[in-house]
């Protein structure tokens, strides 16, 4: 099937950090571009390369504005990203194709929510995130627990402290794997905290999106704990 691709602006760019751009785009405005939160998009890029599409979780919630953010992660050795970080600028007109995908929420939030996250695959979570809280979808407790190598990569984190003190439903608790003697939150990696939060008998589901390791280890330890397939939903990044 032939990938339809359509024109979108981009409106702002955000530096987080050296390796981590925010770029937010609007789609034409005789256009409506709707999605599920954990959804994403295709960006075809002008490159030298067998596939020159590169596929993006949309990182912002649904806002009936033909809007859409990303957060993108620059791979140095790649061919994709460092295109994307010497070319792309605010104003840019680039061909994106979707929303695709299938990593989403159900329509009834029955059980507890534990997102569990790596690097930018924070992305598609953030998404669901906002959609829940700002729609009220759920009054059972949510955790997002966010693996990270050093305190300079936890991604929102000072968003998602807002939304802790806002919402006190929502707990954030970001784990450094290389955290220096300055920090005081979690040390380790994310399996453990999971672990000692859940036990099989709990109703919840469990998104995992992030890199394939962390994902491959989650996945095992959670159905060794007694939960089901079904309750284990998630989306490699690598």
């Amino acid at each position: 099937m032939k990938i339809a691709y359509k024109p979108a602006t981009i409106v702002n760019i955000i530096e987080e950090s050296l390796a981590v751009k925010r770029f937010f785009f609007k789609m034409p405005d005789n256009e409506v571009f709707t999605f599920k939160p954990g959804q994403f998009v295709m960006i075809d890029l002008p490159i030298e390369s067998k596939i020159t599409n590169r596929s993006y979780s949309i990182a912002s919630a649904p806002n009936n504005q033909n809007t859409f953010e990303l957060i993108i992660v620059l791979n140095p050795s790649g061919v994709g990203t460092p295109h994307i970080w010497e070319s792309f600028k605010v104003g840019d007109v680039v061909p994106v194709a979707g929303p695709l995908g299938k990593f989403i929420l159900p329509d009834d939030i029955s059980t507890e929510i534990c997102f569990i996250a790596t690097g930018t695959g924070i992305a598609p979570l953030r998404s669901m995130l906002y959609d829940i809280l700002e729609h009220n979808r759920t009054e059972r407790s949510i955790y997002l627990i966010f693996g990270c190598r050093t305190r300079h990569d936890i991604l929102y984190q000072k968003e998602m402290e807002m939304l802790e003190q806002k919402y006190p439903q929502f707990k954030f608790i970001p784990v450094l794997s290389r955290a220096d003697e300055h920090w005081t939150g979690v040390k380790g990696y994310v399996h453990q905290v999971y672990e000692q939060i859940y036990h099989a008998n709990q109703p919840v589901t469990f998104y995992l999106c992030g890199w394939k390791n962390m994902i491959h280890e989650a996945r095992e330890r959670l159905l060794k704990l007694g939960y089901d397939k079904s309750h284990v939903k998630f989306e490699l990044y690598d």
